[in-house]
């Protein structure tokens, strides 16, 4: 088999990798990085001049994030204390660098050092970042940190992705029983688990896939025998630079490769379905999204029969110029069609990998051309799901950020359109061990809040540690006043120790 967990030289690539117990009790963890999204954009602003938060009576949005007592009010001091110093080891480029150095260097390859190295590892930034080894051990950390902080939890089986078909249906059953271990908590813990397309379909066929979906668009009269009914997956402003020619139709063998692909992604649906277990479908970089947009809305189709409730969820970027247009013709054709949909809205990780390739083939990126611009993306994409989710059954959204101000025009928009925010059709999500203080002010706010929660052997964390290591390693304005309002909290805690 070739699926694969452990490939450090990934990083250099620059790919975001799926989102992933250790022995004694679980933890909760505190966090920073309010902005891990604008991070992942390799922008190192420098830092400008803490200021202290407006008090708390001064918000009218509902969402306060000035109170450190309250917000870490649930987190015990030594997990507070241990998350301080994960966080800000995390942010010192030297030693991520090291770290990289490491793991990607010939001391892997010994037993001794390699023990050693995965011990340090698995005793900070594993338990920090990852909820447990397998299912069953990562639906115990979701329940103990639900029970905790009233945070719920989103299950992500962490594996990369597969080669062959026997990995594809290895990380198939890993999926179904990860919607058994989430099935197995009660409904108030959990939201969701995620799922990656290229974990059960191997990457060689959804790059061959995705240039004939492009080629399509590009010429109406080339058709697809083999393709399912799905919605628009490009708008006019798409790119399409990774295909120039018309490509060589599918082999019958990968037309079977296909179908098995098809297969695993509808019982995975089908098992979520039978469970009442809403699934959400991770996205990847332009060269393979045609592809998983394209499996994930005939999924879609096929399993979003309950009106009040998609189970399918599809994952739209904000940071792709295109990401507006696209989620207008999706949602435009599922009213017509009468489909509930469901979204989950990111910025985005992938902007150095997009970037190469658009200039060594002569093109402009995919990507805004500033953060802002993503910024407005992503709020403009936010205000239109929400105002449709608010409009009647049938629509879910679950707006992943870490960005303090789209928490607080989220918050706004959700009180002026009246939206009950316990209803499950709107949710927020944060990586777990990452801007806990957002989690935990908008949880405080009244909003469903999850933790976006991998799991796996610890040799199989190590590319999305050093992942979270580099988001934080920034030292942007609102990641640092996280961390401020972490080292008030330790230092109140002491104060009221000794008085």
């Amino acid at each position: 088999m070739a699926t694969r967990l452990l490939r450090t030289n990934f990083i250099r690539r620059s790919y975001r990798l799926p989102a992933f117990s250790p022995v004694g009790p679980p933890t909760v963890t505190a966090s920073t990085a309010v902005v891990p999204e604008i991070l992942s954009f390799g922008q190192q602003a420098p830092e400008p001049p803490l200021h202290h938060p407006k008090p708390a009576e001064e918000s009218h949005d509902g969402l306060d994030l000035s109170d450190q007592a309250r917000l870490f009010s649930s987190v015990p001091t030594s997990d507070l204390l241990r998350s301080t110093a994960v966080l800000h080891a995390a942010a010192i480029g030297p030693m991520v660098d090291l770290g990289t150095w490491v793991m990607s260097s010939k001391l892997m390859d010994a037993s001794v050092t390699r023990g050693m190295v995965l011990g340090l590892v698995k005793g900070t930034f594993y338990d920090h970042f990852c909820a447990g080894e397998d299912a069953d051990a990562a639906a115990q950390r979701v329940r103990s940190v639900y029970e905790a902080t009233g945070l719920k939890g989103m299950l992500v089986y962490g594996v990369e992705h597969a080669d062959d078909a026997a990995s594809c249906d290895d990380n198939m059953q890993q999926f179904i029983r990860t919607i058994e271990a989430a099935k197995s908590l009660p409904t108030s813990h959990f939201s969701s688990v995620v799922v990656k397309i290229t974990a059960i379909c191997p990457i060689s066929l959804l790059k061959r896939v995705s240039d004939l979906l492009r080629w399509e668009y590009k010429s109406p009269n080339f058709k697809l025998s083999w393709k399912l009914k799905s919605f628009p997956v490009f708008s006019d402003s798409s790119p399409l630079y990774h295909t120039n020619s018309e490509p060589e139709p599918l082999t019958a063998e990968e037309e079977r490769e296909l179908e098995a692909a098809h297969r695993r992604i509808q019982e995975i649906c089908r098992k979520c379905q039978e469970s009442n277990v809403p699934l959400l479908i991770d996205a990847e970089d332009t060269i393979l999204q045609p592809a998983i947009d394209y499996m994930a809305y005939s999924s879609t189709i096929m399993f979003n029969a309950d009106k009040d409730r998609p189970i399918v969820y599809n994952t739209i970027q904000a940071y792709l110029r295109d990401a507006g247009e696209r989620l207008h013709l999706a949602v435009q054709n599922a009213e017509k069609e009468n489909v509930p949909m469901g979204f989950k809205l990111v910025r985005g990780a992938y902007m150095s990998s997009e970037a190469r390739l658009a200039d060594s083939l002569g093109c402009k990126s995919p990507v805004h051309d500033t953060i802002q611009d993503t910024h407005s993306c992503y709020n403009n994409c936010m205000t239109f799901l929400m105002e449709k989710a608010s409009n009647g059954s049938g629509f879910g959204v679950v707006l992943a950020t870490h960005n303090a101000d789209s928490g607080r025009l989220a918050s706004r928009k959700a009180s002026d359109l009246g939206i009950d925010k316990q209803n499950g059709k709107i949710e927020f999500a944060q990586l777990y061990g990452m801007s806990d203080a957002l989690s935990f002010g908008l949880k405080r706010a009244g909003f469903n809040v999850s933790k976006y929660m991998p799991f796996g052997p610890v040799a199989t964390a190590i590319p999305y540690l050093l992942r979270r290591a580099y988001e934080n390693r920034g030292m942007m304005a609102t990641g640092a006043h996280d961390r401020q309002l972490m080292r008030m909290e330790l230092k109140r805690r002491l104060i009221a120790g000794i008085a």
